[in-house]
């Protein structure tokens, strides 16, 4: 399953084949609908595109194959979302690389925008769906290039079911996939499955009929999907190819990748995990599927790696262009340096357009190791400046038009964002190639030494870890870089010195606010003449202040007017900067004109800290103007501020609650501080019972009735941790910390503001409680003045429940069932109503019944009904067999609603004994209606989109039966 099926960590337009029929008459795409009919259409492969097993043997280096129009990439793509599309599947757009989930740093399959769904967290919007979606894995980077499959990005093309339709289906459909649409040959394609799903073995087996030999059971860790410890999970199947069939069934290893390429998996969604370990029965069966299309192009194109399909060679014969090589005589060295260059500039364009900016945390950090990657790589293919004789120039940007150019089918933004990315790039290259040179030259001379004194002394070469961090600090090497190029000569590295440097260098840059550099959009370094800001937010909510430097859209400026936006650094302030999960404060800053003229108004809306200990103000001048130099009244809005204090304070006894209720094992995870609610992050196992957030509440409500009298007080960051203070997630402290101490109850290290007493909370409400991720939980409350609202609108939903019921507030509950109740059993009469007029119509047209056949003994009986639903029409259906004498064959049809047909075909056993199923009858029949069905050889339904079409439907159901029975009768 490597490279396919995902177990998510924890912690982290396409033309339809001439033969498909579609379910619908448009597709959404990333920019929006597109009608079936202004697709163009690509012609079919023939069935089996491989002649003889010597096909696949390994091409001569010189001899690259020209790609047949009929199985590019973008063909591959279209066919598979059009094969699924023709299937009910509704063909959604690729989610970004920058995923929703915070589990996640980037999108690293195609199930990852479905996980709510498959987690029961939101209802699903469509039954099925299907999508080619973008990916990013880095966790075998050091294998691009090297195999002849891995890869930073690539394309997932999936189909997923979300309680619809499940193993039959989803096992039939990926064999016909293969097999019809894409034409491999089936003696080529061996199974696996879970050791202990003996349906999934049997599906395979006798309804596809795949050999046994060519079946094999493998364990827990190769077929079995978890979405974590608990949760929902289930067996795996994957279809491998082929390369050389020759070699047998004895002994058969499919992790030999010299033979073998896993190319589909099927995940079945059939179970949740408990607690103890033990599974039960969803409730709702899901199924997640991915085809890997840069694996499928290999196939299909006959190249003997992904690198040299048409997806990524155009690529590399780029890189091979500055170069001054040829990728098809190179050695191995040299291709696998192409190949990563080609790998990695398809990851880097695409991360960039989604949104992702080289920088040295998080997902910018990958872009900026991929990039440097690059960089370093193509220096040692000899591609020195542009590659064009201007060595001051860039050739990322080059490469990188490549990428934009094979971009229109994956994602057609790309393009209209072609302009930013290759200007992101020449800037990320020119800037790393300034020190890249005399880092790589000391980087020669750390290892040359290293190896010299190991060799000296006897033992194993080993970089030191202060030299890893000056190459990473000084120079810009990524750590990982330094660690792939000491690998090549032979060399570990001592990444525990790395670390205590780079601690080292986080304390350093805590202390020395005033010498860090405020770069803006011009170069000019603001920190140069710009001191800390003084904060005075915790005694009081207004001051005078002078502006110290004004910043708009990046750029300084002395003098801003009305009506511009702008970020203010003043010399002092009591506005609060976002930290610690606290949301900045919001506010006005006052300026005077003089005596004659009106002052100038700045509404602050946010405040952040950047470098260090500046605070940035950040808002709209909305009357007058503003000067650096000037002086303001600064004015925080003492509502809002008093709402996150309130909440600020109720976070720290929710923790102590959490504590003391689940145990003192959890700790935070995270937590949000805002005006209107709080969020705090946890780690635990499991759901917290109610009867558990009930002793929270309780809890908290009696602290609050308590009046308890907060102490604030700064100290030497030991003896806070001797006196039991816990530290906040995510912050970072120096030498002296604040704690703020609710006496008897809780004791933290936290810059944020808090009210001066708990009484001042008023009241604390959870609102929900939810897991965000695997052993992450997460509580939403409210407190203070957001509490008195959120009991209030409750109070007044109540009410008018109550009003609209004509029930008292303790009735509700009753009253409400009663009526659920009464919705049941009116339902149940409406449909028992439904299907005796469904059984009266059947008994009136029963008399159209015709004989067909050379002894006349075959009744067939094909007619519409009328407003009658899918249940009525097998009622009906199942009435007609009764009535009927044996032999007979009898389809009905119907339009139940808007864009809704059913189907039903009833056979008896004088029919079916003829050859003739009603399943697979009414299945190609419901195709004529955009849908399908299927069922029992003597009784099937079936259902379509296009009512339409289902007089024509029914004409061609008559005409097959006559002409079917009419020779069984001869």
């Amino acid at each position: 399953m490597e490279g396919l099926a995902v177990q998510l960590p924890r912690l982290l337009p396409f033309p339809l084949p001439k033969y498909a029929v579609p379910f619908s008459t448009s597709i959404s795409t990333s920019t929006g609908f597109i009608s079936l009919k202004q697709l163009q259409l690509s012609p079919r492969p023939p069935r089996f595109p491989f002649c003889t097993p010597s096909s696949h043997s390994q091409p001569q280096p010189e001899q690259l194959t020209v790609v047949d129009n009929s199985v590019t990439g973008d063909s591959i793509r279209q066919r598979f979302l059009a094969f699924y599309a023709s299937r009910g599947h509704k063909v959604l757009p690729s989610a970004s690389l920058v995923p929703d989930d915070p589990t996640v740093l980037l999108t690293i399959a195609g199930m990852l925008q479905f996980k709510p769904i498959f987690l029961a967290k939101v209802p699903r919007q469509v039954p099925r769906a299907t999508t080619a979606q973008r990916c990013i894995r880095t966790n075998d980077i050091n294998n691009v290039g090297q195999t002849s499959r891995h890869h930073t990005f690539f394309e997932m093309l999936g189909n997923f079911s979300f309680g619809d339709y499940f193993k039959k289906q989803a096992i039939q459909w990926a064999w016909d996939l293969s097999t019809v649409e894409f034409g491999l040959p089936p003696e080529r394609l061996w199974i696996s499955v879970y050791q202990d799903d003996d349906e999934t073995f049997q599906l395979w087996s006798q309804q596809v009929g795949v050999p046994v030999e060519r079946i094999k059971r493998l364990g827990e860790d190769d077929n079995f999907w978890t979405s974590g410890a608990t949760g929902p999970c289930g067996p795996c199947s994957e279809i491998y190819y082929d390369f050389h069939p020759e070699r047998g069934y004895d002994d058969a290893d499919l992790g030999d990748d010299t033979r073998f390429i896993e190319f589909y998996n099927l995940v079945f969604m059939q179970y949740n995990k408990k607690d103890d370990g033990s599974l039960e029965p969803l409730k709702q069966m899901n199924i997640d599927t991915g085809l890997g299309l840069e694996r499928m192009a290999r196939i299909l194109q006959k190249v003997p790696n992904n690198y040299e399909t048409d997806l990524i060679l155009p690529i590399i014969e780029k890189a091979s262009e500055l170069a001054n090589v040829s990728y098809g005589i190179s050695d191995d060295q040299t291709k696998r340096y192409l190949r990563i260059v080609g790998d990695h500039m398809r990851a880097i364009v695409f991360l960039i357009s989604d949104g992702v900016v080289p920088s040295n945390v998080g997902r910018g950090y990958v872009v900026r190791r991929l990039i440097r990657r690059v960089v370093r790589t193509s220096r040692l293919l000899g591609i020195k400046g542009d590659g064009r004789g201007d060595l001051e120039g860039a050739f990322l940007p080059i490469i990188a038009e490549k990428v934009v150019e094979l971009s229109t089918h994956i994602d057609a933004d790309v393009k209209n964002r072609a302009p930013r990315i290759l200007e992101e790039l020449k800037r990320e290259e020119l800037r790393f190639v300034q020190t890249l040179e005399r880092g790589e030259k000391l980087l020669e001379e750390k290892l040359a030494d290293a190896i010299s004194t190991a060799e000296r002394n006897g033992t194993v070469p080993c970089l030191a870890g202060e030299d890893v961090f000056i190459l990473y600090d000084t120079y810009g090497f990524p750590m990982e870089i330094t660690k792939e190029v000491a690998e090549e000569r032979g060399v570990s590295i001592d990444m525990n010195g790395f670390d205590i440097e780079m601690e080292k260098q986080r304390r350093q840059s805590q202390a020395a606010h005033n010498t860090v550099k405020l770069a803006v959009g011009s170069g000019t370094n603001i920190a140069d003449s710009v001191p800390d800001t003084e904060f005075i937010g915790y005694d009081s909510l207004y001051c005078k202040a002078i502006i110290a430097s004004l910043v708009v859209n990046g750029d300084p400026a002395v003098r801003v007017s009305e009506g511009s936006n702008v970020e203010i650094l003043l010399n002092k302030t009591p506005f609060y900067a976002e930290s610690g999960g606290q949301i900045g404060d919001h506010g006005f800053l006052y300026i005077s004109q003089g005596e004659n003229q009106p002052k100038a108004v700045v509404e602050i809306i946010d405040v952040q800290k950047s470098f260090g200990n500046i605070f940035v103000h950040k808002g709209t001048v909305h009357k007058g103007a503003v000067e650096v130099g000037k002086q303001v009244e600064a004015t925080v809005d003492v509502k809002l501020r008093q709402r996150a204090q309130v909440h600020h304070t109720a976070t720290h006894l929710l923790q102590a609650a959490l504590k003391k209720v689940i145990g003192q094992e959890t700790s935070q995870a995270g937590s949000l501080v805002a005006f209107d609610r709080l969020r705090f992050d946890f780690n635990f196992h499991r759901p917290l019972l109610d009867s558990e957030l009930v002793e929270i509440e309780v809890l908290i409500n009696g602290w609050v009735q308590d009046a308890i009298l907060l102490q604030t007080k700064v100290m030497p960051i030991a003896d806070a941790k001797r006196e039991g203070a816990i530290a906040m997630f995510g912050e970072k402290y120096g030498e002296e910390v604040r704690v703020v101490e609710v006496p008897g109850v809780s004791m933290e290290l936290c810059g944020g503001t808090h009210v001066s007493n708990t009484s001042e909370i008023r009241g604390f409400k959870i609102i929900s409680e939810q897991g965000i991720a695997s052993g992450v939980r997460r509580i939403e409350a409210v407190a203070g003045e957001a509490f008195i609202e959120y009991v209030n609108a409750r109070d007044s939903y109540l009410k008018q429940l109550c009003s609209t019921l004509k029930v008292k507030p303790e009735e509700v509950t009753a009253r409400i069932e009663n009526l659920l109740e009464e919705l049941r059993a009116a339902r149940n009469e409406n449909s028992t109503v439904r299907a005796k007029a469904a059984v009266y119509k059947a008994s009136v047209i029963a008399s159209k019944a015709f004989l067909v056949g050379n002894s006349n003994q075959y009744r067939i009986l094909v007619e519409w009904l009328d407003d009658v639903d899918a249940e009525s029409l097998k009622s009906a259906a199942e009435y007609l067999m009764e009535t009927l004498a044996d032999p007979a064959a009898i389809v009905l049809g119907s339009c139940p609603g808007e864009g809704k047909v059913s189907l039903v075909a009833a056979f008896t056993p004088g029919v079916v004994d003829q050859g003739i199923q009603a399943g697979k009858f009414i299945g190609q029949i419901a195709k004529l209606c955009g849908g399908g069905g299927g069922g029992r050889p003597n009784f099937a339904q079936a259902g379509g989109r296009k009512p339409e079409n289902l007089a024509a439907a029914l004409e061609k159901a008559k005409s097959e039966l006559i002409a079917n029975l009419s020779e069984k009768g001869n």
